[in-house]
C-alpha cells in the first residue's frame, strides 16, 4: 500500500497548481518549470547512442551519465561559471590495492573588479578561471550577465545583477550618467535586443519563497476601519433619501 498519494517526485509541481503558488505570474512559472540541462563543465558528452568497440568490433551502447556538481553557498555569492565541488575518493599513497578515501575537488577562485556599463558601478566579484574565459567569449561582463541563462548562472548573485540590469534598460533610468545624455542613450541602444517588459523583469531571478512573498504582498490590503465604512454608507442613504425627496 503506498504511503502517499502523489509520489514525491510530483510535488514541486503539485505545490504551484494550488494556493499563493497558482496566482504567481505565467511567465515566472514557465521559467519556474524550465528543466533545459545546464552546459556540461566537469565532463564531455559523447553524443552518440552507440559506438563500435575498437578492440572487439562490437556495437556497445554510450551513456551520457553528468558529473554530479555541488554548490556550496558560497557559489551563489560569486561568478563561478558553472564550477562547483566535485565529491569522489582517491586511494591513500596512490596504490589502488589500499583503502579509499573520500575526496571533494574544488575550483581555484580568483577575486576580480568589474565595471558594468549598464549599472555604472565597479563589482569585486570571486570568480574562477571559467568565468573570465565566458566574459571574454561574452565581449563584456554585462554581455555576460544578460546571455547567460539561470542553468548555467548557477549564481544568485548573477540572476540578482541580471534582474537588477533589466530593470534599467526596461525604465530607460535617466539617473545613469545624468549630465550625458548622449552616452546614457548609446548605452542604452548597446543593449537594447535583452529589453524585456518591467513586470516581467521584476521576477526575473527569484527564487520560489521570494516570488511568494513578492506576490503576497501585491495582494495584502490593508483593512478599512469600520467607521469609514458605515460614514460611506450613511452618506450613501443620505443621498438616496435626497434624491427620492427631489
Amino acid at each position: 500500500m503506498p504511503l502517499h498519494r502523489f509520489p514525491p517526485r510530483l510535488w514541486p509541481e503539485l505545490r504551484l497548481r494550488e494556493g499563493i503558488c497558482a496566482r504567481l505570474p505565467q511567465h515566472y512559472l514557465r521559467e519556474l518549470r524550465d528543466e533545459t540541462p545546464p552546459t556540461p563543465v566537469h565532463w564531455r558528452p559523447h553524443g552518440l547512442r552507440s559506438r563500435r568497440n575498437p578492440r572487439t568490433g562490437q556495437w556497445e551502447r554510450v551513456q551520457d551519465v553528468p558529473v554530479p556538481v555541488y554548490l556550496p553557498p558560497a557559489a551563489h555569492e560569486g561568478l563561478w561559471g558553472g564550477e562547483g565541488w566535485i565529491r569522489g575518493f582517491r586511494y591513500a599513497r596512490n596504490d589502488k590495492l589500499s583503502t579509499r578515501l573520500p575526496k571533494i575537488w574544488k575550483p581555484q577562485l580568483f577575486e576580480r573588479q568589474f565595471y558594468s556599463e549598464i549599472l555604472d558601478a565597479k563589482l569585486t566579484i570571486t570568480v574562477t578561471m571559467r568565468t573570465l574565459d565566458l566574459i571574454d567569449e561574452a565581449y563584456g561582463f554585462d554581455f555576460y550577465i544578460l546571455k547567460t541563462p539561470k542553468a548555467d548562472m548557477c549564481s544568485k548573485l548573477g540572476m540578482d545583477l541580471k534582474r537588477t540590469m533589466l530593470l534599467r534598460l526596461a525604465r530607460r533610468d535617466p539617473k545613469l550618467h545624468p549630465n550625458d545624455p548622449a552616452k546614457r542613450e548609446a548605452i542604452y541602444n548597446k543593449y537594447k535586443d535583452f529589453v524585456i517588459p518591467e513586470e516581467e523583469a521584476e521576477w526575473v531571478g527569484l527564487s520560489l519563497e521570494e516570488a511568494i512573498e513578492k506576490q503576497r504582498l501585491l495582494e495584502k490590503k490593508d483593512p478599512v476601519p469600520l467607521f469609514k465604512v458605515y460614514a460611506e454608507e450613511l452618506v450613501n442613504q443620505l443621498k438616496e433619501q435626497a434624491e427620492q425627496k427631489q
